[in-house]
């Protein structure tokens, strides 16, 4: 009797999506990889700006903007099945939703930490000198937070997954406590902030698919 066929790991991109729609096509895409007619997807993403309240209880009390406010700045507000608190998405953020099996491996704690070195070793290539930081979500440069990390799992189908400043508008923080961290435990920054210069999205995409799938492999191996 032969093997199954193993299905062939893919990156892909979206575009820029409104994140309802996101959702949306997450749900059919995880879905898929549940019964086997997909392999291991990444995805990437921009989503029009908004505000996505995590499953952390209180991480609704983090918005901070009324409603006139988010009217006047075009920014939408939607609950999310992650884990996690308040956070933004926008134009200029590069947004990876890996939707991919961790039934080899289930172990989803090792999963976030993968997550994590993705965008450490991602940052790295592309001269900045990125770190976790004890006690809080997320990626850092010192005390100023670049990258934050949320993950849904459905039947140990792993979805949702990073988002990346690279020249988000950083005003639109100011209306929320991001992922509920305060001004006395330190702001948000973007890649365009710290390197001082444009930086293309399409290279930031591709050096991120590489590091993914290079830690995807090691994860797998259990390394």
């Amino acid at each position: 009797m032969s093997s199954p066929a193993v299905l062939a790991a893919s990156t892909v991109d979206w575009g820029r999506t409104p994140y309802r729609e996101a959702q949306r096509r997450q749900d059919e895409q995880v879905a898929r990889r549940i019964a086997g007619e997909i392999g291991d997807t990444l995805v990437f993403t921009e989503h029009d700006p908004v505000f996505t309240v995590g499953l952390r209880r209180g991480a609704e009390t983090n918005l901070v903007w009324n409603p006139a406010q988010l009217r006047q700045a075009g920014v939408d507000v939607m609950k999310t099945n992650r884990g996690g608190d308040i956070t933004y998405h926008g134009p200029g953020q590069v947004v990876g939703y890996p939707i991919v099996s961790l039934v080899p491996r289930p172990d989803l704690h090792a999963y976030l930490r993968l997550l994590e070195q993705v965008m450490i070793n991602g940052l790295g290539s592309l001269g900045l000198a990125a770190s976790r930081r004890p006690g809080k979500t997320g990626i850092w440069l010192g005390h100023r937070k670049i990258a934050a990390i949320g993950v849904a799992v459905r039947r140990w189908i792993a979805y949702h997954g990073f988002a990346l400043n690279v020249d988000p508008d950083l005003a639109h923080f100011g209306g929320i406590v991001p992922c509920g961290i305060g001004a006395a435990d330190g702001s948000v920054t973007s890649m365009r902030a710290e390197l001082g210069r444009a930086v293309d999205l399409a290279e930031v995409r591709q050096v991120l698919a590489v590091e993914f799938w290079a830690e995807w492999e090691k994860f797998l191996r259990g390394g």
